[in-house]
């Protein structure tokens, strides 16, 4: 009887459909633990840096911030990735449509980047968070489009990636923000190499970026603060009360914490408020002073676990698509951990990232969370292919 019945239908393939359906779901499990885990300890940490300011709301929004992700993550991970890849574009322009708002009258300037939008009753969010979500698509798009015959992207198609890269960082560059356009920079460069793009095309990228650097700096385009920056890095101490404040109290409270830290709610330096924008940027001071080692190290275990565990999907990924989009997805949080981390020990200059999902942020939060739906969804593609 079995012999009239569809493939699809047959007694094999419905025999190994739980067996999909249990490893997708696995997948999809191994992402978005970790990303709870860390938006869990997140809360705390946020509720620790500012519980001695009086009738703060910022726990409430964080906690709001969370769910919206988690709910946004959930649609996401539902979604088919060839439902994903037929909405590409209206993910990419909507991207766009929202860099290019921030250059109106609707845009704010806070922390000396004009990437804010401001709505009315404090309600403000940040476009280029959102931005990543579109390029990324639209770059796995662009360089999971083999033809047949190919094993990796063509010319035709590494052009058509860096061009559509180009348009929201050239548009950042503009607020200015030059630490979420690096973001962007090397979330692009990943997925090139996740896709396997020829060596001489990096040579090429490499030597564009070494002209763009030394035309910024010859038209004076740097501004006093971040060249500063750079100067706190080279000699963290030659300031320590003025543009060598934000680097030297934050090394202060991480190596004052010890190994097992002085416990939550129990931070002399956290509770002072001794390190600027503790809650957001600099949350991972918080984590080493009340946590200790023992906390931060449990912080970056489980963002590495999340990253392994992109990286499986990425690999087992029988979609081009999939793998350079998963690739994307990790380049992103990866390279964004690692320079707040960074950071914040002195090993970096300031760039103004948030850790992602510990950090304070409803744009960088729920756009953290729109890149683990993302994860989850070729995870669950690649289980039941």
């Amino acid at each position: 009887m079995t012999t009239f019945l569809p493939v699809r239908l047959s007694p094999a393939r419905l025999r190994s459909r739980p067996r999909q359906r249990a490893r997708g779901a696995f997948a999809a499990w191994g992402v978005v633990l970790p990303a709870a885990a860390l938006s869990g300890i997140g809360l705390l940490l946020v509720l620790s840096a500012t519980r001695n300011e009086p009738g703060s709301t910022l726990l409430q929004r964080q906690a709001l911030s969370v769910g919206l992700g988690f709910a946004l993550m959930w649609l996401l991970s539902r979604c088919d990735l060839r439902l994903l890849r037929a909405y590409v574009p209206v993910f990419y322009l909507g991207g766009l449509a929202g860099l290019v708002a921030v250059l109106t009258p609707l845009g704010r300037t806070v922390n000396g980047s004009h990437a804010w939008i401001v709505l009315g009753s404090g309600l403000q969010f940040q476009p280029s968070e959102f931005a990543k979500v579109g390029t990324v698509l639209a770059v796995a798009a662009a360089l999971g489009e083999l033809r047949d015959g190919e094993r990796r992207p063509g010319a035709g198609a590494v052009l058509l990636a860096l061009g559509l890269a180009a348009v929201p960082i050239g548009l950042i560059m503009l607020q200015p923000d030059f630490g979420t356009m690096l973001v962007f920079a090397a979330v692009t460069g990943g997925m090139l190499l996740v896709a396997g793009v020829p060596v001489r095309w990096f040579a090429g990228l490499a030597a564009s970026a070494a002209a763009a650097v030394l035309l910024v700096w010859r038209l004076d385009l740097i501004r006093p603060y971040q060249l500063q920056r750079l100067m706190v890095l080279a000699d963290p101490d030659a300031d320590p009360l003025g543009v060598g404040y934000n680097a030297t109290q934050a090394r202060i409270a991480i190596g004052s914490g010890g190994v097992l830290g002085k416990g939550l709610f129990h931070g002399e330096q956290t509770a002072g408020h001794f390190v600027p924008e503790q809650h957001t940027d600099f949350i991972f001071t918080v984590a080493g002073e009340e946590l200790g080692f023992a906390g931060a190290a449990c912080v970056i275990v489980l963002m590495l676990l999340l990253l392994w565990r992109g990286l499986r999907i990425a690999g087992r990924s029988p979609s081009p698509f999939g793998t350079v989009l998963a690739g994307g997805v990790v380049c992103w949080l990866a390279f964004q951990t690692f320079v707040n981390v960074g950071m914040t020990m002195g090993l970096l200059p300031i760039a103004g990232l948030p850790l992602p999902f510990v950090s304070y942020g409803g744009s960088a939060t729920i756009s953290a969370f729109a890149a683990v739906g993302l994860l989850a969804a070729v995870g669950r593609r690649t289980a039941s292919a």
